[in-house]
C-alpha cells in the first residue's frame, strides 16, 4: 500500500515537473528579444511616471533663468529649457502625464467600444446598423483631425483631451467586439446558457465578453501607443497639456523654435516619446502572438 502511495505521488511529482517545463518552455517560445525590450522600455518608463518624485532632483516648474538653456551636464542630465527648468524633471513627469493619459483614453475607449460592440454584436437588426453606422462616420475622419476639432470646441485641458481621444478611440474596439459577438453567439456554450435560463446580461459578461479579453487587451495596449502620439501632437499645437504642466509634446513643440541653439531641448523629449511607443508597440506585438499563436506561426 506504502509501495502504491509512493508511486502515486511521484507520478503526480513528475507530471506536476513535466507541465512546469512545457510553461517555461512556452514563456521561453514568446519572449523573444522584441518581447524582452518591449518589457524594458515599457517598464522603464512606467516606472519612472510611478516614482517620479524619488528620481527627479530638481522641481520641473522651477524657472532658474541664470541656467537657461544649459547643455546636458552632471547637475542638469538632459539640459535646461529656455526659463532654465531641468529638463529630465520635465521629460519623467511628462511621462507620468502622458502614461496617465493614454491610460484614461483606453479606458474610455474599451468601455465605450466594448458595450456598444455587445450591443451591436448581441442585438443585430437596427440596432446594429445605428452603431456601425455612427463607427463608420468615425472611420470617415482621419483621428487626429477629429480631435482637434474636438478640442477646439471644448477648449483645452485635460479632461477635454480624454473626451476628445475617448471619441476617436472607440471605434476599432468597437468593430472588433462586435464581429467576436456575432461569431461566439452562435457558439454551443452559449447556447447552454439559453437552455439554462440565462438573462441577456449574463450571456453578454458571463460567456461572450470572457471569450474577447484577449483582443480587447492587445487592442488597447497598441491603441495605448497610439493615445500618446496623439496627445504629444494636440500639446504641440497648444491644445493638450497647457503650461507649466510638462507633456512630451509641449517640450517638444517649445524646444523648435531652440532646434539651433539648443538642440537637445527638442530631440531629447521627442527622443524619449519614441523609445516609449517603441516599446509599447513591442509589447503589443508580444500579447498578440501569447493570445492568438497562429499569428506568430504566420510570420
Amino acid at each position: 500500500m506504502e509501495n502504491a502511495t509512493s508511486i502515486g505521488t511521484n507520478v503526480h511529482a513528475e507530471s506536476g515537473r513535466q507541465s512546469l517545463r512545457y510553461r517555461l518552455s512556452t514563456l521561453r517560445q514568446y519572449l523573444g528579444t522584441s518581447a524582452v525590450l518591449g518589457i524594458l522600455l515599457t517598464g522603464t518608463m512606467v516606472i519612472a511616471a510611478l516614482f517620479a518624485p524619488l528620481i527627479v532632483s530638481h522641481d520641473p516648474n522651477q524657472n532658474h533663468l541664470q541656467d537657461a538653456l544649459q547643455p546636458p551636464s552632471s547637475a542638469y542630465w538632459f539640459g535646461t529649457d529656455h526659463l532654465g527648468r531641468d529638463l529630465f524633471a520635465r521629460v519623467v513627469y511628462g511621462a507620468q502625464m502622458s502614461l496617465f493619459i493614454a491610460l484614461m483614453v483606453q479606458v474610455i475607449a474599451v468601455t465605450t467600444g466594448t458595450l456598444l460592440g455587445l450591443l451591436a454584436g448581441y442585438l443585430g437588426g437596427k440596432a446594429d446598423k445605428l452603431i456601425m453606422g455612427l463607427a463608420n462616420i468615425m472611420f470617415s475622419f482621419p483621428g487626429i483631425l477629429f480631435a482637434i476639432a474636438i478640442m477646439a470646441a471644448l477648449g483645452p485641458g485635460i479632461f477635454n483631451l480624454f473626451i476628445a481621444l475617448g471619441v476617436v478611440s472607440w471605434p476599432e474596439i468597437c468593430r472588433l467586439v462586435r464581429a467576436e459577438t456575432i461569431s461566439l453567439k452562435q457558439r454551443e456554450f452559449v447556447e447552454a446558457g439559453y437552455a439554462m435560463g440565462a438573462g441577456t446580461c449574463r450571456i453578454l459578461f458571463r460567456y461572450i465578453l470572457p471569450n474577447c479579453y484577449g483582443n480587447i487587451i492587445v487592442l488597447a495596449t497598441l491603441g495605448m501607443a497610439s493615445a500618446i502620439l496623439a496627445e504629444s501632437s494636440l500639446s504641440f499645437l497648444g491644445l493638450g497639456v497647457q503650461p507649466p504642466d510638462p507633456s512630451w509634446g509641449s517640450l517638444v513643440g517649445q524646444g523648435k523654435d531652440y532646434m539651433y541653439q539648443a538642440p537637445w531641448f527638442m530631440f531629447i523629449p521627442g527622443i524619449v516619446m519614441f523609445i516609449t511607443i517603441l516599446g509599447i508597440n513591442l509589447l503589443g506585438d508580444t500579447l498578440r502572438d501569447w493570445f492568438d499563436p497562429k499569428m506568430k506561426s504566420n510570420r
